[in-house]
């Protein structure tokens, strides 16, 4: 048995462990924050697409962003974080059930500003490991058209089947609207962006605001991801701060996981508490830091800028 050896060589964790060094230079010199939240909470993200890990009563985090959001509503200002977050399944060359994420938000910007500061962070952390073009922005609607041929507003659920048979792409049954737009933008899309460099795709659908805010009429969502060498490497928000569309998507969440088949799960009360009381007018970024590695190593899979993935923790 040879599988208690790591994944990734010395060289590929002497990599890691300076790029966690000039992560937390670039902001210290910015003066944000550096906070810590709970691995475990009594909630969990009610977003379909985002599957949880139980841990007895509790549930492993996702991502944290609902105790950092608390943090905010309480006055903490501009902090950010690096920590250990989980999802379950989610395993494979860009996966592992448990990942490493960078997470911080702004008081007072917008996701175009928060765009620009993504693209300086990247930069200077991957500097002398990796040259990228400077960042393209393009919008959901543009990508679309770009990769398909066809404005995703005249996608329809048949058009995007022909789409992905065209692509040889295999497609779980019965999936929405929406899901075929995420499915299409994803694996035919997404794999042809950011070939020389950062790319930023903007304006998302309405229907895919996740915690974003809408803009704009016919609204999109003020939401953003960044794709490097057709990987995905960070999704950020112009955050919704309303208690009460909050609520509502956390309703229409379940409402979809219960059509799916899915259980439905708790909302995190405390979250919209913290809405209740007030959260500062912000932007927020969540950044895969072992998808950063694999930039810096030229790495192909995951496991080459991890110590130990799932199948050998």
């Amino acid at each position: 048995m040879d599988d208690w050896r790591p994944t990734a060589g010395r060289h590929a964790l002497e990599v890691r462990a300076e790029l966690m060094r000039r992560t937390r230079a670039f902001f210290d010199a910015r003066g944000l924050l550096e906070v810590e939240t709970p691995m475990l909470s009594a909630a969990a993200p009610t977003d379909p697409n985002i599957p949880s890990v139980a841990a007895g009563d509790r549930w492993l985090q996702t991502s944290p962003e609902f105790p950092m959001k608390r943090l905010l509503a309480a006055g903490v200002g501009d902090c950010w974080q690096l920590c250990r977050v989980f999802r379950a399944g989610e395993a494979g060359r860009l996966h592992n059930p448990e990942f490493t994420l960078l997470e911080w938000y702004r008081v007072g910007w917008d996701d175009a500003a928060l765009m620009d500061e993504v693209e300086t962070l990247v930069n200077e952390v991957l500097a002398g490991f990796r040259a990228l073009e400077p960042g393209e922005r393009v919008t959901y609607a543009q990508a679309f058209h770009r990769a398909t041929g066809v404005a995703h507003v005249a996608a329809d659920a048949e058009r995007c089947a022909a789409i992905a048979r065209d692509c040889n792409l295999a497609a779980p049954p019965d999936l929405t609207l929406a899901q075929w737009h995420d499915l299409i933008l994803g694996a035919v899309a997404m794999p042809k962006l950011g070939c020389d460099g950062l790319c930023f795709i903007t304006d998302f659908p309405a229907e895919q605001a996740a915690l974003a805010r809408l803009r704009g009429m016919p609204p999109v969502a003020a939401r953003f991801e960044l794709v490097v060498d057709g990987m995905e490497i960070a999704n950020g928000y112009h955050e919704l701060c309303d208690p009460v569309e909050q609520a509502r998507r956390f309703h229409a969440d379940n409402a979809a996981r219960a059509t799916a088949g899915l259980p439905t799960l708790p909302q995190d009360a405390r979250l919209l508490a913290a809405l209740e009381h007030g959260l500062p007018d912000c932007a927020g970024v969540a950044l895969g830091f072992d998808r950063l590695v694999m930039l810096a190593l030229g790495a192909d899979h995951i496991q080459d800028a991890i110590a130990f993935p799932a199948d050998r923790a």
